[in-house]
């Protein structure tokens, strides 16, 4: 199935599952080489796996969702690299589902001002899918810049079916004007 689309979510964490219940049972206590692995260890082997295999698929000029998940493991030991898959990733994608996968992962580990470099160099309103704004309003939040928020909800007007991101709006909207009120307060 990864041949044919290397962006099947579901057929790669399949695989990926296995690739790492394979790493853990190879570190496992049955070989005397490795029987004083601890669960970080095997923890560490298994991640080491998975990356191979994503390395393995990334090479496929289509591939984004592997860069996806490199970059995810990645992230607390090599931001440079970690922002660099992210990017292509992004760039091989033109729906922008990578996108918003590269900037929740951003937001994840504390990360909004790179999501917000990433996110407004690649978003394409009308486009992509609209679930982009929403990251990146909400990483504009979180980094304490409400006019960049302000920005990014403006660029929903871009989008062509307004009546399919009416709830996003709103819900845009309302995270934005909470974020200007407790500016306020301070």
């Amino acid at each position: 199935m990864l041949s044919d689309d290397p962006n099947n979510e579901r057929a790669f964490r399949a695989l990926a599952e296995i690739v790492r219940r394979r790493a853990a049972e190879a570190s496992g206590d049955d070989d005397p080489l490795t029987a004083t692995l601890d669960e970080s260890e095997r923890q560490r082997a298994a991640d080491l796996a998975v990356w191979a295999l994503g390395e393995e698929l990334a090479g496929n000029p289509r591939a984004w969702y592997p860069l996806i998940e490199v970059a995810r493991l990645s992230v607390r030991d090599d931001h440079e690299g970690t922002l660099r898959r992210l990017t292509t990733a992004t760039e091989r994608d033109p729906s922008g589902r990578a996108l918003v996968d590269a900037l929740a992962l951003l937001r994840e580990v504390g990360m909004p001002v790179e999501a917000l470099g990433l996110g407004t160099g690649h978003w394409r309103p009308r486009e992509h899918v609209p679930e982009i704004a929403r990251e990146l309003v909400l990483a504009a939040v979180e980094a304490g810049r409400p006019l960049d928020a302000k920005q990014h909800l403006a660029a929903l007007d871009l989008y062509p079916d307004q009546r399919k991101i009416a709830t996003l709006r709103d819900e845009l909207v309302h995270a934005v004007a909470q974020a200007e009120q407790s500016i306020q307060g301070t």
